[in-house]
């Protein structure tokens, strides 16, 4: 299984701690049997169900999300210095679990992939959050998870968080996503 969640988000191997990059590896190994998905499937389903007929799957929205917020986080490294100070694993391994509750969040049905039971009564941030909790991840990790979407507005979000959030809205809008 760890071969497969590798080959689909490579960036994983970017996270320096070998300790955080099982974490991240286990949560979404997880939430790819909890949601009943098989690995052929990853790439098939849609990072949002908010755009119809989005074409564009959880596996290159996530991929697309975490090199946006690298390079985010790289811009503001370069300009600002010491003066904001970003935590690159923390960042990484937040990117790479942003949506991974959506797995558990949707569903098969009649081949069309819709929400699931899980996702009516409560959004991908809640589950995901939930599911790095499980894997032992990091406070950190799993607030930027919880916080990277609208359930995040109005509360705290940590620098790498307010980096995920800004870098998901901006790959979800440009696609034609409303909020």
């Amino acid at each position: 299984m760890k071969s497969e969640i590798i080959k689909f988000l490579p960036e994983i191997e970017q996270i320096k701690n070998e300790g955080l990059k099982e974490q991240v590896i286990s949560t979404w190994e997880d939430s790819i049997t909890k949601g009943g998905w098989s690995y052929r499937e990853l790439e098939k389903i849609p990072f949002t169900l908010l755009i119809p007929e989005c074409k564009i799957s959880l596996i290159t929205h996530t991929r697309a999300v975490t090199q946006t917020s690298l390079e985010i986080a790289k811009v503001l490294s370069d300009f600002y210095k010491d003066k904001v100070q970003i935590n690159r694993d923390i960042l990484m391994a937040g990117a790479l679990l942003h949506d991974v509750g959506k797995i558990l969040e949707y569903t098969k049905e009649k081949n069309k992939v819709v929400k699931s039971k899980t996702g009516k009564l409560f959004r991908h941030p809640f589950s995901g959050s939930a599911l790095a909790y499980k894997h032992g991840l990091s406070d950190e990790v799993v607030h930027l998870i919880a916080t990277h979407a609208h359930e995040g507005d109005g509360g705290y979000r940590s620098v790498e968080a307010i980096i995920v959030h800004y870098a998901d809205f901006i790959n979800f809008e440009s696609l034609g996503g409303k909020v």
